[in-house]
Protein backbone atom coordinates (compact mmCIF):
# COMPACT_ATOMS: atom_id res chain seq x y z
CA UNK A 1 0.00 0.00 0.00
CA UNK A 2 2.68 1.83 1.03
CA UNK A 3 3.83 1.96 -3.20
CA UNK A 4 0.16 3.19 -3.90
CA UNK A 5 0.35 6.18 -1.97
CA UNK A 6 3.73 6.92 -2.74
CA UNK A 7 2.81 6.78 -6.30
CA UNK A 8 -0.16 8.87 -5.74
CA UNK A 9 1.82 11.96 -3.75
CA UNK A 10 4.18 11.98 -7.12
CA UNK A 11 0.87 12.94 -9.30
CA UNK A 12 0.22 15.61 -6.45
CA UNK A 13 3.63 16.72 -5.53
CA UNK A 14 3.87 19.25 -9.14
CA UNK A 15 0.55 21.18 -7.56
CA UNK A 16 2.44 21.96 -4.17
CA UNK A 17 5.50 22.76 -5.70
CA UNK A 18 3.97 24.89 -7.93
CA UNK A 19 2.99 27.17 -5.07
CA UNK A 20 6.93 26.67 -3.33
CA UNK A 21 5.59 23.30 -1.22
CA UNK A 22 6.31 19.81 -1.47
CA UNK A 23 4.98 16.48 0.70
CA UNK A 24 7.06 14.05 1.51
CA UNK A 25 5.74 10.49 2.85
CA UNK A 26 6.80 9.30 5.99
CA UNK A 27 5.07 6.11 6.44
CA UNK A 28 1.64 4.00 5.97
CA UNK A 29 0.39 2.13 9.27
CA UNK A 30 -3.50 0.82 9.17
CA UNK A 31 -5.12 2.95 6.27
CA UNK A 32 -3.68 6.06 8.03
CA UNK A 33 -0.82 8.13 5.90
CA UNK A 34 1.83 10.21 7.51
CA UNK A 35 3.28 13.02 5.55
CA UNK A 36 5.81 15.94 6.25
CA UNK A 37 4.66 19.24 4.64
CA UNK A 38 7.97 20.84 3.24
CA UNK A 39 8.99 24.49 2.20
CA UNK A 40 6.43 27.13 2.09
CA UNK A 41 3.64 24.32 3.20
CA UNK A 42 5.01 23.83 6.01
CA UNK A 43 4.18 27.40 7.32
CA UNK A 44 0.98 27.71 5.48
CA UNK A 45 -2.16 28.09 7.53
CA UNK A 46 -3.79 26.65 4.84
CA UNK A 47 -2.41 23.49 5.24
CA UNK A 48 -5.08 21.56 7.27
CA UNK A 49 -7.39 22.14 4.11
CA UNK A 50 -4.89 21.54 1.27
CA UNK A 51 -4.40 18.09 3.10
CA UNK A 52 -7.98 17.33 4.10
CA UNK A 53 -9.80 18.88 0.85
CA UNK A 54 -6.66 18.19 -1.75
CA UNK A 55 -4.26 15.26 -0.81
CA UNK A 56 -6.49 12.79 1.54
CA UNK A 57 -9.72 13.30 -1.23
CA UNK A 58 -7.41 12.43 -3.91
CA UNK A 59 -5.78 9.41 -1.79
CA UNK A 60 -8.80 8.03 -0.39
CA UNK A 61 -10.47 8.38 -4.29
CA UNK A 62 -7.77 5.63 -5.56
CA UNK A 63 -7.13 4.02 -2.90
CA UNK A 64 -10.00 3.01 -0.95
CA UNK A 65 -7.87 1.40 2.46
CA UNK A 66 -6.64 4.91 3.05
CA UNK A 67 -8.48 5.96 6.45
CA UNK A 68 -6.75 9.42 6.26
CA UNK A 69 -3.82 11.86 5.95
CA UNK A 70 -1.93 13.24 8.95
CA UNK A 71 0.53 15.80 8.79
CA UNK A 72 3.95 15.27 10.92
CA UNK A 73 6.56 17.43 11.96
CA UNK A 74 9.99 17.39 11.29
Amino acid sequence: MKEKVAAVLEEIRPNLQADGGDIELVDVVDGVVKVRLKGACAGCPMSQMTLTHGVERVLKDRIPEVVRVEAVSM
